[in-house]
């Protein structure tokens, strides 16, 4: 898992736009980015998905633990 540095964090919590996209089955090309609800705490970055475990884009994250995150204006890969 990828650490988020402090300002990664600070710019994702104050704003609230993110979007995932894990890897597709492939492992290297993205996902369609869906708009996702986070939240920071203790330093930590938590998303959740709208319809729970069963979305697609949960599912895919969990088996592939790669993709990007876009927010605040920049798109981060997170493997």
């Amino acid at each position: 898992m990828t650490e988020w540095g402090e300002e990664d964090l600070a710019a994702i919590a104050a704003t609230d736009d993110p979007h995932i996209a894990p890897l597709r089955a492939d492992g290297i090309t993205p996902g369609t980015p869906t708009w996702i609800w986070s939240v920071v705490v203790d330093g930590r970055l938590f998303v959740r998905a709208w319809n729970g475990v069963g979305s697609r884009w949960y599912r895919a994250a969990v088996s592939q633990r790669a993709g990007q995150i876009t927010a605040a204006g920049s798109t981060r890969p997170r493997v």
